[in-house]
């Protein structure tokens, strides 16, 4: 176990680093020069190159790239072009929002979809899963904004249970809770019908198997073999669609903190590309890239809990 996690853990390095040069050079080609962004179109030419100076603008592209991998590993973040502030005190006040929003939704998704899904292989072919299997298919097809909107109208104007918009206090846990009700419903029920889908298809491979017969023959209540036997050996894909949303949940996210008027990396995401904030916006996007390799990894280790098999 020790060797399997010290090797995922030395495959991640390149991986992060490769992932931090791209983001790099993706707001480096952005049309518009981010001195002339920050100081308007009206700035005099010696505004604006003070400014490309105090960035570091002015020094070679490969001078740029080694300083920036050198403030990433001393936690600095920079300071934003238009607010002045220091973006890791903007990140600290609003990565709350996004973290418990992503957390809920991924538990939502989790506890609705692997039971449903079971449900739906244990009566395969039968009106409840075909009725299941059209309700997961159609939570694939809808987008999250959508869904948003539609779970907002239903549950906050039509019947004013939750508030609309907003994150809430992080102190007073049923404002929190009550601001988070609808995003991560929203997000949970995407992710619903992908790992029904998944569970359902994987424990109607497992359940074909001897082992199963042989469970069943030993007289071993239903309930004992598909959780205790079938579902264990199932668990593998169910592991990975989970990490596959966990990382997708991250980018979803950014639309859905931007329906419900939400706090968070995405709505920050959105106002840096808004207003042209290349500094806040590299930031954003490296803790997002650094989200998904840090998802990959806790879904390797949970892999080698899950069949130890994995780690030989």
């Amino acid at each position: 176990m020790a060797r399997y996690l010290a090797s995922r853990l030395l495959l991640a390095i390149p991986t992060v680093l490769a992932v931090l040069t791209l983001v790099f050079f993706v707001v480096r080609v952005i049309p518009g020069d981010p001195a002339t962004a920050a100081l308007g179109d009206y700035a005099s030419q010696e505004a604006v190159e003070a400014l490309r100076e105090r960035m570091g603008l002015n020094e070679p592209i490969i001078v740029q790239y080694f300083n920036f991998l050198a403030d990433l590993l001393r936690g600095d973040l920079g300071t934003s072009m238009i607010t002045g502030k220091e973006i890791s005190e903007l990140v600290r006040q609003v990565l709350p929002y996004t973290l418990e929003l992503t957390f809920t939704s991924i538990i939502v998704g989790t506890l609705l979809g692997v039971p449903i899904g079971i449900f739906s292989a244990q009566r395969a072919n039968t009106t409840a899963d075909y009725i299941g299997r059209v309700l997961s298919l159609a939570g694939l097809s809808v987008p999250a904004f959508y869904l948003g909107i539609l779970i907002m109208l239903l549950f906050a104007v039509k019947i004013p249970i939750f508030p609309a918009v907003g994150g809430g206090d992080l102190t007073d846990w049923k404002s929190n809770l009550s601001h988070l009700a609808l995003p991560a419903l929203t997000l949970g029920l995407i992710m619903t019908a992908s790992v029904t889908r998944l569970t359902r298809s994987a424990m109607l491979n497992v359940l074909r198997d001897d082992y199963v017969r042989t469970a069943r023959a030993k007289g071993l209540s239903e309930r004992v073999v598909t959780l205790r036997h079938a579902l264990r050996a199932a668990l593998v894909p169910i592991v990975s669609i989970i990490g596959i949303w966990a990382a997708s949940l991250v980018a979803d996210s950014v639309l859905t903190e931007t329906v419900f008027a939400r706090p968070g990396l995405g709505k920050m995401l959105v106002g840096s590309i808004m207003q042209r904030d290349y500094t806040a916006l590299q930031s954003v996007m490296v803790i997002y890239a650094l989200f998904v390799v840090g998802i990959n990894l806790i879904t390797d280790v949970i892999y080698s809990i899950v069949d130890p098999r994995i780690t030989h």
